[in-house]
């Protein structure tokens, strides 16, 4: 049957169905390559092989006892910690959290469960989401599987790496300004973000409330689908949560077919900043499309340009607000509480030394933004900004289906590189930011190799269009799975496994 690990998701998933393999043994297979392979990735903050082997075992028994399952019943999963779990810690990459057990599930938790997915653990993260590299955990760094000595993008880049070291067929992110395309990008991954309330927030440690998203990663558009429809739908218990049917991702995924769809350029996403090996990928993405029947052309969206600047006023605000709750009283974190100290000197003492300097330099932005006489003069502007760039998106739509553009500027760049300079960092996100303001459905999927490193293309819908997305990436994958003669991970080098 080969390397279990090796197979995707939804390959298993039928494997599972027909009995010729079991969830148990599914699982023990990839505990083992998590064993031999994560010591080099550090993809992983928290693995039980005890609890995952417990879940898996339930899966058989629901199936042995003839319970109708859904098609990733028994397959693994790498779970970000952002996501509340009743049954391992939840730390959202920060000390200020460390060994906290949540006493509930997030609702994206809750229905990996009810899918019957197995959780095989907790992935890393930069700290409460606040990163481009996964170098603001405050536990480790993660490292690319397709060199160890660069980034594997961030916030999410534990799901990515993953995924990508082929730890886990599947992952969970959260998208609250690329943190799941752009990690997929530099990866070598398909990384989903749903439309903003398709998928349920509830249970996720807060970033920026009006921004975050959870989404799948897998190796192929496929099992990004699956995955996507598994947890996705409307959540009472998530007030932003759109009570509307998810759109049909896996058949959009199945067929592929772009005969006739009309495809939009972004014309600012181009010129200076962009690696030369990253334009030319994507051009041969976009003329790839274009032989597969789409009709390509050039749109403008002028206010694109300012929404980087933009965003990094409305994140930090929402941040510098959800992250008031930790302040020492109630769970988490408490420092200097000698009983000589009052509650003011033991929130500073805690937050001084639980938050991280990604984690402050934000709240700090965000706090400033919002106070007193520059309220009006930046968050407000700001948030005419979004305004402008929504309706750049509603006239690119009314010409075109899809818009498309790089995933990220570069290829993943070496760890410490960037660390000190925050700009620099931050432009990681420039392609991918504009579709959080406005909640956009996009996606990132594998379009080539620039110097050995993975290159994404971007795909970016209306809202509530996700199906098209997967329909534009299922043709790109397939087009160039037949070019390359098999997916492009297959082109990553061998990580050494332990003895």
């Amino acid at each position: 049957m080969g390397e279990l690990f090796r197979r995707k998701a939804s390959e298993l998933g039928e494997l599972l169905a027909a009995g010729e393999v079991s969830a148990v043994e599914v699982a023990q297979a990839h505990l083992d390559r998590i064993a031999a392979v994560d010591g080099q990735v550090d993809a992983f903050l928290h693995v039980d092989a005890e609890t995952t082997l417990a879940q898996a075992r339930t899966v058989d028994e629901r199936r042995a006892a003839g319970e109708e399952l859904g098609p990733l019943a028994g397959v693994p999963i790498a779970h970000k910690d952002v996501f509340t779990t009743t049954d391992m810690p939840t730390t959202a990459g920060s000390k200020i959290l460390e060994g906290w057990r949540p006493p509930y599930d997030a609702t994206v938790t809750r229905r990996l469960r009810e899918a019957g997915l197995v959780i095989l653990g907790k992935t890393n993260m930069d700290e409460f989401a606040m990163g481009s590299s996964t170098e603001n955990s405050a536990f480790k760094t993660t490292r690319n599987p397709w060199d160890l000595a660069r980034i594997p993008g961030g916030s999410s880049g534990g799901s990515s790496a993953a995924v990508a070291a082929y730890e886990a067929p599947l992952s969970t992110g959260t998208d609250t300004g690329g943190s799941i395309r752009q990690p997929a990008a530099v990866t070598g991954i398909v990384g989903t973000k749903p439309t903003y309330g398709g998928s349920s927030r509830y249970g996720i440690i807060a970033f920026a409330s009006s921004l975050d998203t959870p989404g799948p990663f897998a190796r192929n558009v496929l099992d990004a689908a699956l995955l996507h429809e598994a947890f996705s739908g409307h959540d009472v218990m998530d007030s932003t949560s759109i009570d509307r049917p998810v759109p049909s991702v896996v058949e959009a995924a199945r067929s592929g077919d772009v005969d006739g769809l009309r495809v939009g350029v972004v014309k600012e996403f181009a010129g200076d900043g962009y690696e030369p090996g990253v334009s030319a990928r994507f051009a041969e993405a976009v003329e790839l499309l274009e032989s597969l029947g789409a009709k390509v052309v050039e749109v403008s969206c002028p206010h694109f340009a300012y929404a980087l600047p933009a965003y990094y006023l409305i994140a930090p605000s929402e941040a510098s607000s959800n992250l008031a709750r930790f302040d020492a009283m109630r769970y988490g974190l408490r420092v200097g509480d000698d009983g000589t100290r009052s509650a003011e000197e033991v929130m500073a003492l805690t937050r001084a030394e639980g938050f991280g300097p990604e984690v402050k330099r934000r709240i700090m932005l965000g706090t400033y933004a919002l106070s007193s006489g520059y309220y009006d003069a930046y968050y407000g502007k700001a948030q005419q900004v979004r305004t402008l760039v929504k309706r750049d998106f509603d006239a690119a739509f009314e010409q075109v289906d899809v818009l498309v553009s790089p995933t990220t500027p570069t290829t993943a760049f070496p760890i410490g590189e960037r660390a000190d300079d925050p700009m620099a960092m931050y432009l990681a996100d420039l392609c991918t930011i504009p579709a959080n303001l406005t909640g956009n459905a996009a996606i990132s999927v594998p379009c080539g190799l620039a110097d050995g490193l993975p290159v994404g293309l971007q795909v970016m819908a209306p809202v509530l269009g996700d199906d098209r997305v997967y329909r534009v990436g299922a043709a790109v994958e397939r087009a160039l799975e037949e070019r390359w003669g098999g997916p492009l991970l297959a082109k990553a080098p061998e990580l050494a496994e332990a003895k």
